[in-house]
């Protein structure tokens, strides 16, 4: 997983005697945060320090406390933080947590000699918004301008790839008056319009994804990924397991920044 650019920087203050469900807390979190793949987490003790019940918890010899203040660094995708912070905030009952934008320069696990022989699985964006087959066209196209996406993956209910929405699959099947790179121009009056239209039509995903879709499998090197972009003409293609299912996505943007840290 690629982790350059803007990212989200999390930060929990909280006790050494603090438990969540009868493990220590500091524990529960990293196991929790590592087994939902987040990018990464540490843990640092403090010397001393105070939060909101006043008592100062110092790691003098003398009087050596066994509630020192501990410090949780979390920092990940925007999507992976928006996904898992509601469980960590119900995990910390009593501490601070605050949350900040922050530019990474560099997430580098360790170098391969050649770095477009790594699986892609090593390299695509786990955190895909996807759609089933019966989402409504209006939806799909207030998803793509909520997002910022271009294209849409439609999956089953195993997850399992089954076609793709793309900008040109809404203008010339679904009757979009324009592209979505234009649609934040218009005024909400006019794409109020045009989801009203798209909803008096009542079609669907199914009637307007471009299937089959070009994908490529995570264990594929990334070589592969770029001459299937470079071929196709592609800015970014779907991952898929070895059943078929939709594991991540991969964009020229995700090889680039491989290539350049």
């Amino acid at each position: 997983m690629q982790l350059q650019g803007k990212a989200i920087r999390v930060i929990i203050y909280f006790g050494e005697s603090d438990h969540y469900e009868g493990k220590a807390l500091h524990a529960a979190l990293l196991e929790f945060l590592k087994r939902e793949g987040a990018a990464g987490a540490t843990v640092v003790r403090g010397l001393s320090g105070f939060g909101a019940h006043s008592r100062i918890h110092t790691a003098k010899i003398v009087d050596i406390s066994f509630d020192l203040p501990l410090r949780l660094e979390w920092v990940d995708q925007p999507e992976t933080v928006e996904r898992l912070l509601p469980q960590v905030r119900r995990m910390v009952d009593d501490g601070l947590i605050t949350v900040e934008e922050v530019d990474v320069a560099q997430y580098a696990p360790g170098r391969r000699p050649d770095l477009l022989a790594q699986p892609v699985q090593d390299v695509m964006r786990t955190e895909v918004v996807t759609v089933s087959p019966d989402t409504p066209a209006a939806e799909l196209v207030r998803l793509l301008l909520q997002k910022g996406y271009r294209s849409l993956p439609v999956v089953d209910n195993q997850k399992c790839l089954l076609g793709i929405i793309t900008d040109g699959d809404l203008l010339n099947r679904a009757g979009l008056s324009t592209r979505l790179d234009y649609q934040t121009e218009l005024s909400g009056a006019v794409v109020q319009q045009q989801l009203s239209a798209l909803r008096a039509r009542n079609i669907n995903a199914e009637e307007l994804m471009t299937t089959p879709v070009i994908s490529i499998p995570a264990t594929s090197p990334l070589r592969d990924a770029v001459e299937q972009m470079v071929g196709n003409n592609l800015k970014r293609l779907p991952v898929v397991d070895a059943k078929g299912c939709l594991a991540g996505w991969i964009s020229r943007v995700d090889v680039l920044r491989t290539l350049e840290y």
